[in-house]
């Protein structure tokens, strides 16, 4: 049999219709360039606002909304040049671009940081009477608020300035991690039972290989994944650590406890919450989630359960592809049950080019959505033609959904809410579309393949990023004892919190100490344990819409609507769910466990 060798695109030979329009931004790369002159431009006016705040409600009025017009300019042109970067990471006029506008965002940043520095010097009540005395503040006032309630947290005028100064270094160890996985990574290919030659990157690995029926071709493509881990495991602990470092003297420096209460602040989410969140998961879902890889490994034949065994499918044989046109029409359907307006939205954004759908040298793993004001969202992934990749896709057109209605219906300040929340319209898709196909079919064969599904929403969600959650929340109380973070320390947390959840229900070889390197999550503040709050609120409201129909939809979208006007329990509160107590979370994973429990009966 003659031997093929798979060959990876270059960005430049992807057909145009894969890629996302960018000219919807800018239509040309100078177009983008005369912004940025533009945005340095406008930073001079400013200087006419220092020391002027003091100096009544129309002047503070007139600087917010100058800055409020260079933050929407300075957003478009970041995207612009992100989503450049993310299609091609490996390009050095792209890396080159990203530089310029990371610089002159630094520049701006630091540049502005006067604005609070000097709200927050303005005697008490001062605020509260300029937005009296002045309707247009009104939009501004929660923002207002919320940076009085930092004031506690707040270093000296010239202190923020320096730190703003210091953007580009503070963010240094996020962009070393991504530029190292996407620019400098390679990975050994692999062959195949017939001697085929497999290409093998970051992206085929987590969106292909993972997933591969053939435990041959899956575990070689492990092995090569974990070997290229291997050998950056000491730069990647030193960026971590460094990152690590970083939250810790910034939360010393601002009067916090603590990292975490730090990290918590801004999501307005309290400690209980948070905890409660990461405990009940872990202690609740371990044991359903053992008696899924041991069925699993049941089913599958296998010698035994290896880390990289969990995302096989149960059905080896049955993995149904679909083209993005086809996915694209049964998401629709699937969401119908959000009426017009949302649909329509959803139509625009894959029929309208805001998704990059191909695979290339350079491109970004994984997925997601970006949503810049006064423009539409963008949606990255790397489509392999299989019906799991319509569950991410839905994923991503959540957000989009999402931030298309908050950017429409709220001011550029006020459309972002809570991290807590932000997951939850994402998987409230994902819920949906797996509910309509279960609805859709008595085929026993096609409906474990539904309920394998949801269980790898709930997987992503509510283990792998629950475990990331657990990761960071050990790491952390580490560092905080002055313990150092290192390649062998960080993989030995790692290892421990594997072996927490998973008991002797999966084998766990030293490859899967290292999977902390995956992630860029651990870059983004508290950020993988929200998928588990947003997952388990979208369980509870996609429960209400099956119950109440369109009452609870459009509570749904009010919700999405109001973007960041609402602290993260009041918004999950209008949509009918109370997060405050661990029973939202408690109903979540009895569901997870009564898949597991059908997935189980259909083997009997």
């Amino acid at each position: 049999m003659e031997k093929t060798i798979e060959k990876r695109l270059m960005r430049d030979e992807v057909p145009v219709e894969l890629t996302w329009n960018l000219a919807d931004l800018f239509v040309t790369k100078e177009a983008w360039e005369t912004e940025l002159a533009v945005i340095e431009k406008q930073l001079p006016e400013f200087a006419k606002f220092k020391g002027k705040l003091q100096n009544g409600a129309s002047v503070l009025l007139e600087c917010l909304l100058l800055r409020e017009q260079l933050y929407i300019r300075l957003g478009k042109a970041g995207t612009y040049v992100s989503l450049l970067e993310a299609g091609d990471g490996t390009s050095f006029a792209n890396q080159s671009d990203s530089a310029v506008y990371s610089s002159l965002a630094t520049k701006v940043y630091a540049g502005l940081s006067f604005i609070n520095s000097e709200i927050l010097e303005l005697p008490n009540g001062t605020v509260e009477q300029y937005i009296a005395e002045e309707s247009e503040l009104v939009p501004f006032q929660q923002n207002l608020i919320k940076l009085l309630e930092t004031k506690q947290h707040r270093l000296s005028a010239e202190s923020e300035e320096v730190l703003a100064s210091l953007g580009e270094v503070l963010d240094a160890p996020y962009k070393i991690y991504g530029t190292s996985k996407t620019a400098d990574m390679q990975f050994a290919s692999i062959e195949d039972e017939e001697g085929n030659q497999l290409s093998v990157s970051a992206a085929l690995y987590e969106d292909r290989y993972e997933f591969s029926p053939d435990t041959t071709v899956r575990r070689k493509a492990y092995e090569s994944f974990v070997g290229t881990l291997e050998q950056y495991k000491n730069t990647f602990a030193q960026v971590y650590s460094t990152e690590v470092a970083k939250q810790a003297a910034l939360s010393k420096l601002r009067k916090y406890d603590s990292i975490t209460e730090m990290l918590l602040d801004p999501q307005q989410v309290s400690l209980e919450m948070y905890n409660n969140q990461l405990d009940t998961i872990l202690t609740e879902l371990s044991p359903h989630m053992q008696r899924f890889a041991k069925l699993k490994k049941k089913v599958l034949g296998l010698d035994q359960m290896r880390y990289c065994d969990l995302k096989a499918p149960l059905d080896p044989e049955f993995n149904p592809s679909t083209t993005y046109e086809e996915a694209s029409e049964v998401i629709l359907e699937a969401l119908s049950v959000m009426g017009p307006e949302y649909k329509a939205i959803m139509e625009k954004g894959l029929k309208e080019r805001w998704v990059d759908l191909a695979d290339n040298v350079g491109k970004r793993t994984g997925a997601f959505c970006s949503s810049p004001y006064d423009a539409h969202p963008y949606i990255l992934i790397t489509w392999q033609n299989t019906m799991r990749g319509a569950f991410v896709l839905a994923h991503e057109l959540g957000h989009a959904g999402h931030f298309y209605l908050a950017n429409q219906n709220q001011r550029i300040g006020n459309t972002r809410p809570s991290m807590y929340f932000i997951e939850a319209p994402s998987t409230m898709n994902e819920l949906l579309l797996g509910q309509y196909l279960l609805n859709k079919t008595e085929d026993k064969q096609m409906r474990r393949w539904v309920v394998m599904q949801l269980l790898g929403t709930y997987y992503h969600n509510f283990v792998t990023h629950l475990l990331e959650g657990e990761y960071q929340r050990r790491v952390y109380t580490m560092a905080e004892k002055g313990k150092a973070l290192t390649a062998k320390t960080l993989s030995e947390v790692n290892h421990e919190v594997l072996a927490d959840f998973w008991g002797d229900a999966v084998e766990l070889d030293e490859g899967a100490s290292l999977t902390w390197m995956r992630q860029p999550h651990y870059y983004m503040g508290l950020y993988p344990y929200t998928y588990s709050c947003g997952l388990t609120a979208s369980t509870a409201v996609s429960q209400l819409i099956q119950e109440e129909g369109k009452p609870a939809v459009d509570r749904w979208l009010d919700v999405l609507r109001a973007g960041g006007t609402m602290k993260p329990l009041d918004l999950l509160k209008h949509a009918g769910v109370d997060m405050s107590t661990p029973e939202a979370v408690k109903k979540a994973v009895a569901y997870v466990g009564s898949l597991v429990d059908e997935l189980e009966r259909s083997y009997e």
